[in-house]
């Protein structure tokens, strides 16, 4: 994954949102998906953004990394196209604001997305609403696909710095935030029938190379 979030392509697009090159990478996740799966029902959209009402403005732009073809059935990211804009209008007016939580998380309800449709007329940042899809029945292909977000190294504190530093010593993951909402993922994979996965390993069977860019991006080492 470190390849990957090491690639120049990608790192240079954030640079060039963001105006600087002195970033840092969220440790997220890795994605892969089946088509077909006849042992698992389907699952329906699940709208939402990865930011708290109580924050305003943008402060965190997400992305994702593709590693296989993506066609029109093979599922995966579907936006709000333009929603971010008018996000805050709609907390404003549309959400009591005593029931807002500062988990970077919020979710839509069907009659609350049709606000954006009816008033705004959607036909990305942390704030435009989206979600995974799932592929469809003509799928053949196995979606795989990293998160990666990238912030500028300036917008982390020093105790944030830490955490990141603790996370990347024991091979962790957190979540799609770079720079705050160190929220470490729990350690150990788990089935599905929720038993460890004797598969499990402490430290990945390949390492990446440790270079001066790596431990920039991962907030190790200082700009």
């Amino acid at each position: 994954m470190w390849d990957a979030r090491l690639e120049p392509g990608v790192v240079d697009a954030f640079a060039r949102i963001w105006g600087t090159d002195e970033l840092i990478v969220s440790f997220d996740s890795l994605n892969i998906t089946f088509p077909n799966r006849k042992d698992v029902p389907r699952k329906g959209s699940w709208e939402h953004v990865d930011q708290s009402p109580l924050r305003r403005g943008m402060h965190c732009v997400q992305g994702i990394i593709n590693l296989s073809t993506a066609g029109p059935d093979d599922g995966g990211l579907v936006v709000y196209p333009g929603s971010h804009k008018y996000l805050e209008e709609f907390l404003t007016t549309q959400t009591d604001p005593s029931t807002w939580e500062s988990k970077d998380l919020f979710w839509f309800r069907p009659e609350q997305l049709a606000w954006f449709q009816k008033e705004k007329g959607y036909n990305s940042t942390n704030r435009t609403i989206h979600y995974g899809a799932e592929p469809t029945e003509a799928s053949n292909t196995i979606r795989t696909v990293i998160y990666a977000a990238y912030s500028p190294s300036k917008l982390a504190s020093t105790e944030t710095l830490k955490w990141k530093a603790e996370v990347f010593r024991n091979y962790g993951g957190t979540t799609h935030w770079p720079h705050d909402n160190i929220v470490i993922r729990k350690r150990g994979a788990i089935l599905p029938n929720g038993t460890p996965d004797p598969r499990d390993r402490e430290v990945p069977l390949e390492l990446p190379e440790m270079t001066d860019g790596l431990l920039k991006l991962a907030g190790v080492l200082p700009y």
